[in-house]
């Protein structure tokens, strides 16, 4: 950056060209058919008095105008285009919007199935996507016919509780705690101030909670001026304060309080729970301590029998109620979950002891076996498990909590002169950082906007962003990254990309948006869970019948069934082990949390993955296709060496050279005229001064000429030194062809019609490169270079690598083409590419992979991006993939075996052998233990390692 060149930072935030608020409008436009067509139609667009940008894609093409509506209307834009002869439509986007939402309650994959099913039930709602471990449904929704409140409503309706996250696009939009605002016309004051800010969009004012959101364009205010403005309407000795409220706070403090619902339910449930097991199992065995439990009251009613129903009856309707209401909303929707189980085994526990009791009551000489400590026993251990199962589902999602956890809370805002000097400095809340600020960053600090170095120089560890360990070197000019440290130097940086914005947050939506989508392995788990419980109350029924018949018919022995029980007790107490041994639970969360870890776990290493659907896919990949430039090469043209052919000196030939391609924007002509600069220098010249050149000529697809002084120079390649008559020797015909077979480009440099000398570009193979494709062969996946580059060029860089297979001059089209051709022959197709002309072949691949620094379209294109453009990572993503399917497997062999082995055991297979049964209370306490061990195989992923380091 010049010196003097951060005058243009301190014009005030909230001034506008022509003081008006600016607008963008979409076109279709016809007829457009290379660029040449769209230079036209930006040139004649860009004339007009007020428009301020012009963006024309000459692939679709669509147009986006940015314009100041007081000076210029879209349909003033839209006849300037018609009149240049491109036929024109408007472009409306869909109204569609798209709200998160919060859901408690849901247990299994049934639970997330109903809400789903119920969700996209409403009129209004286009797709629905419910994730069970993230606890959160994200709704695509038309506005004209539904609303958020309906949404919540119709969750509700199936039994849920549900709570806004976000709605609409909150990307815009700050919430405001007000002070000093307790009447309506404090509300009107405040609203008509924000109302008429300029680049505030839309305001809501929350009167009872004192809150209000205001929708606004972050290129002209932020929440600082925002809060200003509330400040400033302050009239008389009438004063109004507005702080920062962030709704996202709250999510945090529902899982705290989650949690703590669950432990404090299940300790409530443990203060009767316990001596009821206590009276049940322990006292009687310990005589004389328990002798006073048999005291009779009254008939056959003893003291124990009563104190057990008193201590029971709390926790199968108090605490237990969550199940009774989970099963009621359950069978409501015509579904059956975990809830429907437990309640089932609970109640048949505790209503049949309630019998015993009436009986004792009523009898002299009735005896009979109760369960009361099964039923209340029972919701103890479950609500333990929940408890556990609840606080390790928060695990799954520690990378991306410490993600965001990674920007500063405070940040320093400063003012500068024309120098760049400081005149004040002023500590602020970050998320009060707006647009073109500038932040001072102090050594060792956290850097919290994504922003620009306009003075300082310095290292920043961007390791947790992109998981490169080596700091990068920053300096005026250099980007940088929110949620990185600076390392040693202090820093000036212009805020570019602020809030939800800025890098990090774009990866923390990722990963969210990933987290809810399903893995295709997920639909296993959905299958089963749909007949899951009414096979278990089935074979619950058969297990009563298989027990009670033939011991009522004398078939078994009668030592079988124990003291102080019947047939009909042994049978129950087996069908009720049946009944709550079972768990869908552990069946459910088998893939999503697996994914959750994963997809965490890849953001902190660099590897965003989009979805399920692309960490399944991925682990199948047999072939990765490459693009060559920008992929496989750094993709920026450097010179690697200069020789003379004449008696010219490299100092004549260095002038000359860059006198014609400095008013070339050929990245090739960039490369040639740095490097010869640097020559310049290094044989004794210090002049800065670059001579002027006449009669300057573009040949295209050649190379240019001019006049220099009184000499003609042409510059460029082979053909172009044959259209303007220069004669090309042998030495030069064989420095030409050594060059080609090395994948380098040959600029000659022509002086009056001689070849004075030549420049050899190349643009250079990354440096990990060959170790990549070498460990992918190892990993059984072979390699293919698809590109547009001619055929010496390509093959040159695919034997520098170790690939053996390539396809050059491809077109965009011709590349998805071979992607399609491989994928015909069975095999799973990886595609890795960064540019435009990659996004078809992305979009073909099985997985599309593409290179951090690459283009938007090509990364909005892409199943996985590769944030820190290094080729180690498309082995970081396919091995990650690996594991994770296999985890996910271990996962289900987990929840079926269990549930294959535990429901036998519980059914009392074994007891006729060893003697060996299973209680109730026991098989609640298995069924709790089957989803801890889900999550905690699970949680394993945490560990992930690389493969493969450069």
């Amino acid at each position: 950056m010049e010196p003097n060149g951060t005058a243009h930072l301190r014009i005030p935030l909230l001034q506008t060209p022509e003081d008006g608020a600016v607008k963008t409008v979409t076109f279709q436009l016809s007829d457009i058919k290379c660029a040449s067509c769209v230079n036209s139609v930006e040139s004649v667009v860009g004339s007009l008095n007020g428009v301020k940008s012009v963006a024309v894609s000459p692939l679709d093409g669509r147009a986006a105008i940015k314009f100041v509506p007081k000076l210029v209307t879209a349909k003033q834009i839209r006849e300037s285009i018609e009149e240049s002869g491109f036929g024109v439509d408007e472009l409306h986007e869909k109204d569609i919007a798209v709200c998160r939402v919060k859901i408690k309650g849901m247990a299994c994959t049934s639970c997330s199935e109903s809400v789903e099913n119920a969700l996209k039930m409403v009129e209004g709602v286009k797709n629905a996507i419910v994730g069970l471990a993230l606890e959160e449904a994200k709704v695509h929704f038309d506005p004209n016919l539904i609303n958020v409140d309906k949404i919540i409503e119709a969750i509700e309706d199936a039994g849920f509780g549900a709570d806004l996250i976000s709605s609409g696009n909150d990307a815009n939009k700050v919430h405001l705690k007000l002070e000093g605002v307790d009447s309506a016309e404090d509300v009107n004051v405040v609203m008509s101030s924000l109302e008429l800010a300029v680049g505030v969009n839309h305001v809501e004012m929350d009167l009872s909670e004192h809150k209000v959101t205001v929708s606004y364009d972050p290129d002209i205010t932020g929440p600082r001026s925002l809060i200003h403005c509330v400040q400033e309407a302050s009239c008389g000795p009438k004063r109004y304060q507005a702080t920062l409220y962030s709704p996202s706070g709250q999510r945090e403090r529902d899982k705290v309080n989650e949690i703590r619902m669950y432990r404090d339910h299940f300790l409530f449930s443990c203060f009767f729970s316990v001596p009821v097991f206590v009276f049940a199992m322990v006292l009687p065995m310990l005589p004389p301590y328990g002798n006073w439990l048999n005291f009779k009251i009254h008939n056959m009613l003893t003291l124990g029998l009563l104190l057990r129903w008193i201590l029971s009856t709390p926790v199968q309707f108090i605490v237990g109620k969550r199940f009774y209401v989970g099963s009621y909303h359950a069978l409501k929707r015509k579904s059956a979950n975990m809830d429907v189980l437990v309640a089932l085994g609970t109640n048949a526990a505790y209503f049949y002891s309630l019998y015993i009791l009436i009986k004792a009551l009523t009898s002299d000489t009735f005896e009979g076996q109760d369960f009361f400590e099964t039923s209340s026993m029972l919701i103890s251990f479950i609500l333990l498990g929940k408890y556990l199962e609840i606080v390790a589902k928060g695990k799954t999602s520690d990378a991306l909590g410490k993600l965001i956890q990674l920007v500063p809370d405070k940040a320093y805002l400063v003012e500068i002169d024309n120098d760049g000097n400081i005149l004040t400095e002023t500590e602020i809340d970050t998320q009060l950082i707006q647009k073109n600020d500038i932040i001072k960053i102090v050594p060792g600090a956290k850097i919290p906007v994504d922003g620009t170095v306009i003075k300082g120089q310095s290292y920043a560890n961007e390791s947790m962003i992109t998981g490169e360990a080596r700091p990068v070197d920053k300096g005026p000019g250099d980007k940088v990254i929110s949620g990185t440290i600076n390392e040693n130097g202090c820093l000036l940086v212009k805020a570019t990309h602020v809030g939800s914005d800025t890098a990090l947050s774009q990866i923390v939506q990722l990963v969210e948006t990933a987290q809810l989508a399903k893995a295709p392995v997920q639909k296993l788990a959905d299958h089963i869970s749909r007949v899951f419980v009414p096979i278990v109350v089935v074979v619950a029924l058969i297990t009563w019948l298989g027990w009670f018949i033939p011991g009522e018919a004398g078939i078994y022995p009668k030592h079988w069934i124990p003291k102080a029980m019947d047939a009909f007790e042994l049978a129950l107490q087996f069908a009720i082990s049946v009944l709550v041994v079972a768990c869908p639970c552990a069946l459910g969360l088998a893939t999503p949390t697996a994914v959750m870890v994963a997809s965490g776990m890849g953001a902190s290493q660099g590897v965003l993955i989009k979805g399920g659907d692309a960490l399944e896919k991925a682990h199948k990949v047999k072939i990765v296709v490459f693009d060559k430039t920008g992929t496989l090469t750094v993709g920026k043209p450097a010179v690697v060496s200069a020789v003379l052919f004449s008696e010219f000196s490299m100092e004549e030939l260095c002038d000359t050279t860059i006198a014609v391609e400095a008013s070339s924007e050929h990245p090739l002509a960039k490369a040639v005229v740095a490097h010869a600069k640097r020559l310049r220098q290094k044989f004794g010249s210090s002049k800065e001064e670059v001579p002027d050149v006449d009669d300057f000529e573009v040949h295209m697809g050649a190379g240019v000429s001019g006049k220099v002084g009184d000499r003609i120079v042409v510059v460029g390649n082979k053909r172009l030194m044959h259209a303007c008559s220069v004669p090309i020797c042998s030495k030069v015909e064989k420095y030409i062809s050594e060059n080609e077979v090395l994948a380098r480009t040959c600029v000659l440099v022509s002086i009056d019609g001689k070849i004075a000398g030549a420049f050899s570009v190349t643009d250079p193979v990354k440096p990990e490169a060959k170790r990549v494709i070498s460990f992918l062969h190892s990993m059984g996946i072979s390699s293919i270079i698809v590109t547009g580059d001619n055929c010496a060029t390509a093959t040159a860089i695919a034997n520098e690598v170790g690939i053996d297979e390539v396809f050059a001059e491809t077109d965009p089209v011709g590349k998805a083409d071979k992607v399609k051709e491989l994928q015909m022959k069975g095999v799973t197709v990886a595609m890795v590419g960064d540019g435009i002309n990659d996004s078809p072949a992305l979009v073909a691949a099985d997985v599309g992979m593409a290179i951090g620094a690459g283009t938007d379209i090509a990364i909005e294109a892409a199943d996985i991006v590769l944030v820190k453009s290094s080729l180690e990572d498309v082995i970081t993503a396919i091995d990650l993939s690996r594991k994770t399917m296999s985890r996910i497997r271990l996962n289900y062999i987990w929840a079926l075996g269990y549930n294959i082995l535990g429901m036998p055991i519980a059914a009392g297979v074994l007891y006729p052998f060893t003697g060996i049964r299973l209680p109730p209370w026991l098989a609640g306490a298995c069924m709790a233990a089957s989803s801890l061990s889900v999550l905690s195989s699970s949680l394993l992923l945490q560990f992930y390692k690389k493969p493969f380091h450069i």
